[in-house]
């Protein structure tokens, strides 16, 4: 968990502004380069589908794409053009996001209680994004103003890339994690989750189903302009201060389970709906000198939006499953999610930042408007819409 994060974490939170510095691209370029996560998680499934749940065995299929990536991370760093670096881009996400699937599967079949054991493995991965960002920032200063004219964050493509080959060395080594189904034909309404849709008949699954692509559009926008919104307004070491969010992420998944139990589940997810509009609000307002602090919040409620709604949420999806579809909806979610939503959310902020950028200098103030208005609006529509229920009560007890 630790090494699969801390790859990801070490080369896509500065994604934005190596674009800009390096490779000089546009908005609509650098939503198009966020996008491949989106097309990665719309293949996901079917990868794991076809492949990773009938034929060959999860730790080995996670160690050959491992070492594929190592090689095309190391190609990225010496792309010297967006046209050569995009191409790249896309075949290294279509193979990396499944891959969040086969590490999850490997530590689910090992576990004699996964409710129980599951969080404290998987926390290791928030720690190692939280690494990656302290490393970049404070071991290597690669954001800082200097480093970045001289094109230092490059070589995040290169660390990634060494920590990448490890990984794929380092998977062959884990428990074996056989096929779970050898048997029978896969359909295409299996791989596709096509029996998931079925839960779209119940008015609140529908409705958080919307909401969760809906409110994925705001969020595009953090992850594609935030780290270049603060290199740019020259906040010292900007990826190291974002490692706040995953530090929230952490203590906040401490007392979500109290949320849902006393608050209901419409609540817990409106907080992280209205956490998002708060924290663009922020990000309008603040500054790098006076006002910083303003930003550290912004960041920091990164545990509150993501943990409020997108595991609570979770959490809603499959008590709402029932016992034979707890994995086709969660991947109907999913595709939703890091699909559907945030593609479209992408290309939005992408059209956004060009609209408001004049020779060369982005107006962040009324960029980050943009998200902050949505979050409120789609904040305004679930809360009239969805009817709330207690944990206790979607859970059957």
């Amino acid at each position: 968990m630790f090494l699969e994060f801390y790859i990801w974490g070490g080369w896509f939170v500065t994604l934005g502004s190596y674009l800009a510095a390096n490779l000089h691209a546009t908005g609509a370029q650098s939503a198009l380069a966020y996008s491949t996560q989106s097309w990665g998680a719309i293949v996901a499934p079917v990868f794991a589908g076809l492949i990773a749940d009938r034929y060959v065995n999860a730790e080995r299929l996670l160690g050959v794409v491992h070492l594929i990536g190592s090689v095309i991370l190391h190609r990225l760093a010496g792309a010297a053009q967006f046209s050569g670096f995009y191409p790249l881009l896309f075949g290294y996400m279509v193979l990396y996001m499944p891959t969040l699937g086969l590490v999850n599967a490997i530590a689910f079949r090992q576990m004699a209680d996964p409710a129980r054991h599951f969080s404290g493995i998987r926390v290791w991965g928030t720690l190692g994004w939280i690494v990656a960002g302290l490393m970049i920032s404070f071991a290597f200063a690669w954001d800082s103003p200097a480093e970045l004219a001289s094109g230092s964050l490059r070589n995040t493509f290169d660390m990634c890339a060494i920590v990448s080959f490890v990984m794929g060395c380092y998977s062959f080594t884990l428990p074996a994690t056989p096929p779970a189904r050898r048997e029978g034909r896969v359909s295409a309404r299996e791989i596709l989750n096509l029996d998931a849709l079925r839960l779209l008949r119940l008015p609140n699954f529908l409705m958080f189903f919307l909401a969760s692509i809906l409110i994925c559009i705001p969020l595009a926008f953090y992850y594609q302009n935030a780290n270049q919104f603060l290199t740019e307004i020259h906040v010292q070491n900007a990826t190291g201060k974002q490692t706040l969010g995953q530090v929230s992420e952490v203590g906040f998944m401490l007392i979500l389970p109290f949320c849902l139990h006393r608050l209901g589940v419409k609540v817990t997810l409106l907080v992280g709906m209205a956490a998002w509009a708060l924290r663009y609000a922020l990000f309008s307002l603040g500054n790098a000198q006076n006002l910083v602090w303003m930003l550290l919040v912004g960041i920091a409620l990164h545990g509150v939006c993501y943990d409020f709604f997108f595991v609570s949420g979770q959490i809603f999806t499959d008590a709402k499953a029932g016992v034979h579809h707890k994995g086709a909806a969660q991947g109907l979610i999913t595709m939703a999610t890091y699909g559907v939503g945030m593609l479209i959310g992408f290309s939005v902020a992408g059209i956004v930042a060009d609209a408001h950028v004049h020779a060369g200098i982005h107006d962040w103030y009324i960029i980050w408007l943009y998200p902050a208005a949505f979050a409120a609006l789609v904040f305004g529509m679930f809360a009239l819409l969805f009817k709330n229920e207690r944990l206790t009560h979607v859970l059957g007890r």
